[in-house]
């Protein structure tokens, strides 16, 4: 018998479900266990078929009614086509939220799904979004919300609302950054040839995250590419190549789109990957390298530099005897 542990992700299903909605997410978690991570994917619904709104039917659906939510559970409401279908009335789906909400499990909304949310009660007295079309209306609605606008995600105790389409997938991995850290995140958003997007608002600890909330898609190429080639010498006649323009242009892009510069951005992406080369207990000449610096110490320099710590303040003493 495996030992590995699933967490589960469990998908309600809704009359007129748009298919880009739940496929973004879908696949993040999916992805997730490619890398070591695995999630266990269920799909449930107030019947055993639904169709999407694209028309396309789904089967073998679970009685949402049949499946125990607990706490290290995600729910996730994928949006819906609310210009066909009203928003839900089904105080039995209510219900069921509310215990998996007790139960202290993650609740998650996708574009229209926050109105389901919020007929539950789930949302009153929180800051929530949803698609840009709906959030005037979900205000209206339900005039206890907090409704932010042009957000990519909210994220309100253990309840987080999307504004929709995509946004699913910023979510998401959001939330794998958060169980698993940013590198991981980083990694499957890759796989998915995917940006990570943040919301400005939001703290932003790590590295792989910060600078990321813009939408030049150059400087996201250049981003990633920096990221993967870290031990090599890198240098900006080399990025500027990757996406055909001018070193000067390039320099003036990146610092416009993310507010700091090239330079600044390569030493910060070193630092994070040495400190966490060296809390792993991997040698000096080691983490020299796999940054792609030139001398221990210049590695002791800029780690005193960003850290105000030493080398040897993470679990390195042991290394340098």
């Amino acid at each position: 018998m495996s030992s590995i542990q699933y967490n589960r992700v469990i998908f309600f299903i809704n009359k007129e479900t748009h298919i880009l909605d739940l496929a973004g997410a879908v696949q993040t978690f999916y992805e997730s266990g490619d890398y070591g991570k695995p999630y266990e994917i269920i799909y449930v619904s107030d019947n055993v078929t639904q169709a999407t709104s694209a028309h396309l039917r789904m089967t073998g659906l679970k009685k949402y009614t049949a499946v125990k939510v607990t706490s290290s559970d995600i729910v996730v409401i994928p949006g819906y086509d609310l210009r066909r279908l009203p928003p839900m009335d089904d105080h039995q789906l209510f219900e069921w939220l509310r215990k998996a909400d007790k139960a202290g499990a993650i609740i998650c909304s996708i574009c229209t799904g926050a109105f389901t949310l919020a007929a539950a009660g789930l949302l009153e007295g929180k800051e929530c979004t949803t698609h840009w079309k709906y959030t005037e209306r979900l205000q209206k609605d339900y005039p206890a919300l907090k409704v932010l606008n042009n957000r990519l995600f909210v994220k309100s105790g253990n309840i987080y609302t999307s504004a929709g389409v995509t946004t699913g997938l910023d979510m998401a991995l959001s939330l794998l950054e958060e169980k698993h850290g940013p590198e991981f995140a980083y990694k499957v958003a890759r796989e998915m040839v995917v940006y990570i997007r943040r919301d400005g608002s939001e703290t932003q600890d790590s590295i792989y995250l910060q600078y990321r909330s813009h939408v030049n898609d150059d400087i996201h190429v250049v981003q990633d590419w920096m990221i993967r080639h870290l031990p090599e010498k890198i240098r900006v006649e080399q990025l500027a190549a990757l996406v055909y323009t001018s070193p000067r242009n390039l320099t003036r892009q990146f610092k416009q789109s993310t507010g700091i510069t090239i330079g600044k951005y390569l030493e910060k992406l070193r630092v994070e990957k040495a400190v966490h080369l060296l809390n792993n207990n991997h040698k000096m000449d080691t983490v020299t390298r796999q940054c792609g610096l030139q001398s221990t110490n210049q590695l002791r320099h800029i780690i005193k530099k960003h850290t105000g710590s030493l080398p040897s303040a993470f679990s390195v003493r042991k290394m340098l005897s």
